[in-house]
């Protein structure tokens, strides 16, 4: 069964043999990989990293409440998702939920984003990716890859994303701190126009910045432990901020980034604030050099990625309707599987046929130029 629904933000369950199957040999000895806990559970070993993640984190779609806090203490790999890992069995999980395709993110990745080795996090994402290349393969009409680059320099980043593209990868997942500089600096000009040149899209996917890692996001700044899945989102609105206003887009035009998993709800309010900011807060109202307002380029540059925010759909006509991409994010705890169909009848009963048809498949088909 094959529908014109598409996930616009999925993940993968690396298995033990991603990594070290894949990697340079002088890499081998210290690859991620997936080691039992004391406690009985699975986890992912990287090196110079106390904490990663627990297999049953980023694998427990499909339960809620206490049996899936139960599965993420304890599960094993073998008790995971296979199509958290295997491709045919991904087919299945796509069948089941009622969709026709996924763009996929890694899950470890989104850890080692956060490595302050650059060369072991390059040669981590250029094993990553050989690994997901094959898998992909297996379903190329189905399964749609984003590759990952460490950003060690601007020229291996180009050379990254040259790569991708040739290996069939739709876009580029993109660590949230490169190595030097920041993205706003003039240096990266020359990685923005290979992107807009190759049509590859830069996807910010939560979790995967520094100070936004896994295991600080978990801990609440204050009260209630729940506080802290508050917070997420904001790694993602400091790169629209960084962009936007470091006159990136500004200067490339044809830039297209993606906000993944950070939810869309709240992006009107933040696009009134950052034009507020310019018009009383900057000299002149607005930045220098500036062609549009701030909010422009948001509306222009910006795509985002939610899975249950019935906000987004509430407040449509408040954004760039055809940048709104709806995601199932499986096979992670946050994941609205196996029950999507059911969530989008009841949360986009406000819409039209073709409205929820943008929203739900045609929007990140052209984002990301995939097969009709």
């Amino acid at each position: 069964m094959t529908t014109d629904y598409i996930s616009a933000d999925s993940h993968i369950v690396e298995p033990p043999n991603c990594y070290i199957d894949h990697i340079e040999p002088s890499y081998r000895d210290v690859a991620p990989r997936i080691v039992r806990h004391p406690d009985g559970f699975d986890t992912y070993y990287v090196r110079d990293m106390e904490k990663t993640a627990s297999v049953g984190l980023i694998a427990a779609a499909g339960l809620r409440n206490e049996a899936q806090q139960k599965f993420i203490a304890s599960a094993t790999f073998d008790e995971t998702p296979r199509g958290g890992w295997n491709p045919a069995d991904r087919l299945l999980a796509q069948d089941e939920d009622g969709i026709g395709g996924e763009v996929i993110y890694a899950s470890l990745g989104m850890v080692l984003c956060s490595h302050l080795d650059y060369d072991y996090m390059n040669a981590c994402f250029q094993a990553y990716n050989r690994w997901l290349e094959t898998f992909c393969g297996h379903a190329p009409d189905r399964l749609f890859g984003l590759a990952q680059t460490a950003m060690v320099s601007v020229d291996d980043a180009i050379e990254d994303f040259r790569k991708a593209k040739a290996m069939g990868f739709v876009g580029m997942m993109m660590p949230g701190n490169p190595q030097y500089e920041d993205y706003d600096h003039p240096d990266y000009d020359a990685l923005w126009e290979c992107a807009v040149d190759l049509d590859m899209p830069i996807c910010f996917h939560i979790l995967s910045s520094r100070g936004g890692e896994i295991s600080k996001a978990l801990e609440a700044n204050r009260g209630h432990p729940l506080n802290a899945f508050l917070k997420i989102m904001r790694s993602v609105q400091d790169m629209i901020g960084l962009f936007v206003l470091g006159g990136v887009f500004e200067r490339h035009p044809g830039l297209k980034m993606v906000c993944a998993e950070g939810d869309a709800g709240w992006l009107p309010h933040y696009s009134y604030r950052i034009d507020h900011a310019v018009t009383f807060h900057n000299p002149g109202g607005n930045i220098e050099g500036f062609s549009k307002m701030p909010s422009e380029y948001i509306r222009d540059n910006v795509w985002v990625t939610f899975q249950d925010d019935w906000s987004a759909f509430q407040v449509k006509d408040l954004l760039n309707i055809d940048h709104l991409l709806w995601a199932n994010d499986y096979p992670h705890s946050d994941s609205t599987w196996p029950w999507s169909q059911e969530m989008l009848v009841d949360h986009s009963k406000n819409l039209t046929d073709a409205e929820r048809r943008k929203i739900t498949g045609g929007n990140v088909r052209n984002l990301f130029g995939l097969p009709s």
